[in-house]
């Protein structure tokens, strides 16, 4: 006999079952609603890219993590690492055939060879929007408010979205003379929440080889400390030498968060930079207030370079993107999720073998009548259908017998708390289910 394979799965990868699975898909629907409703349209793109494609614009950081091979027709081909670059490629590629402004979402899976630890993982689902083709304020303040607006559809509520323009940062390192350096110092600074202030004073010192010099900038990183958005806004332009388009772009964006009423979401922190190197303008993440150590479960920002990478023609662009496993990691973690085993409103219960085509009868009927519904296939004992029942967590039983098929009626049991009714039609035993529903 060949010796059986052990299955198991690799590390940072995951199977789901349906709870879990039904959780993922009915968070993604109620997202899709919303970016829908701002306009926001669907694309896709495959998972597989030229790793050239991929890597162009990229730090040796992300170089690293990316799951990268040969194929077989000897293509140097990697595994997309987010939806933005695949984006940046899709939009030079079809620029003709697209309108402007143009603004996508996209749903779908991405893969990182990073280490796996709580919320992260080598494989996960990221829900992105973006629009190109638009250098505003309206394009910047719509994917901020569409973030907030997502995550309020799916109940996350106590949240607060970090704000920051590389373009101010940008002006104070060149205020002391690091431009060089800029790239480097963004990806230290954006690791301030993970390694702490001691450690990138270090790496700051060590680019700026000047302690003095790393001092003044985490000075101008822990610019938020100083009270209001306004008040932060007022400091770090100061630092950055002085009014410009940066700042007078956030002042526009805030005035629109003001004019909308969702202003008390949002917070300027200096400390915000995003590690990726083709941000240019605003940067975004957002933390749950409960539970910040997950890190931030959306974020992005305003790249108006990055489809240049490919084409001659420059297209502005912005977007952010719902990271959807680790914030169902977090909540988890604050005891959120909401668990259900299928999507069933009912099941027709097997009472008798000889009944099978009038239970697929009387389930075509109430699938008319928007009842969700199954027939249960064997005639087992009615203690194991519950049990498989139970364990789709479905609220209703039908049960019919040959007398209730004769006068084409039927029983209707509440699963929970084991009420009964007899002798209802098909129609009213629809009207009690949708009660429920």
């Amino acid at each position: 006999m060949a010796q059986l394979i052990q299955p198991r799965v690799l590390k940072g990868f995951r199977d789901f079952l349906p709870a879990a699975e039904i959780e993922r898909a009915d968070l993604m629907e109620k997202i899709t609603r919303v970016y829908r409703s701002f306009g926001f349209v669907p694309i896709d793109t495959p998972v597989l890219e030229y790793t050239e494609i991929l890597l162009r614009k990229s730090n040796g950081e992300t170089e690293k993590q990316v799951f990268r091979f040969e194929d077989n027709g000897g293509r140097d081909v990697a595994l997309r690492f987010d939806l933005t670059v695949p984006f940046a490629r899709f939009t030079a590629e079809h620029v003709s055939e697209l309108y402007f402004p143009f603004k996508r979402y996209h749903m779908a899976k991405v893969w990182r060879g990073e280490k796996p630890q709580a919320g992260r993982y080598r494989e996960f689902v990221q829900c992105d929007i973006d629009t190109v083709g638009s250098d505003s304020a309206a394009a910047d303040f719509e994917i901020l408010s569409v973030m907030r607006t997502a995550l309020y559809a799916i109940g996350v509520e106590n949240i607060t979205i970090h704000v920051n323009h590389r373009g101010i940062f940008n002006r104070f390192l060149a205020k002391l003379g690091m431009s060089e350096k800029s790239e480097d110092i963004l990806r230290s600074v954006d690791k301030l929440a993970k390694v702490g202030k001691d450690e990138v004073l270090k790496e700051l010192t060590e680019y700026c080889g000047s302690a003095a010099t790393a001092g003044e900038i985490l000075t101008y990183i822990a610019g938020a400390e100083s009270g209001t958005f306004e008040d932060t806004l007022d400091l770090i332009e100061q630092l950055a030498g002085g009014a410009g388009d940066d700042t007078a772009r956030m002042r526009e964006i805030r005035a629109m968060m003001k004019a909308a009423g969702i202003e008390a979401t949002y917070v300027l922190d200096p400390s915000i930079t995003r590690g990726l190197d083709y941000y240019t303008g605003i940067v975004y993440e957002t933390f749950l207030n409960d539970l910040p150590s997950i890190g931030s479960v959306c974020s992005g920002g305003r790249y108006d370079n990055l489809a240049g990478l490919y084409m001659k023609q420059k297209v502005p662009g912005v977007g952010a993107s719902i990271g959807l496993d680790r914030l169902i990691a977090g909540l988890e973690q604050l005891g959120k999720t909401k668990s259900k085993g299928s999507y069933l409103d009912a099941e027709i219960f097997c009472v008798d073998a000889s009944l099978a085509i009038h239970y697929q009868a009387v389930a075509s009927e109430l699938r008319s009548l928007g009842v969700q519904v199954e027939v249960f296939p064997d005639a087992k004992k009615l203690g194991q259908q519950y049990a498989v029942t139970d364990a789709k967590d479905v609220t209703w039983g039908i049960l019919i017998g040959k007398e209730e098929a004769l006068s084409g009626k039927l029983t209707l049991k509440n699963l929970k708390t084991r009420e009964q009714y007899v002798g209802y039609t098909a129609s009213e035993a629809a009207a009690k289910i949708q009660e429920t529903v």
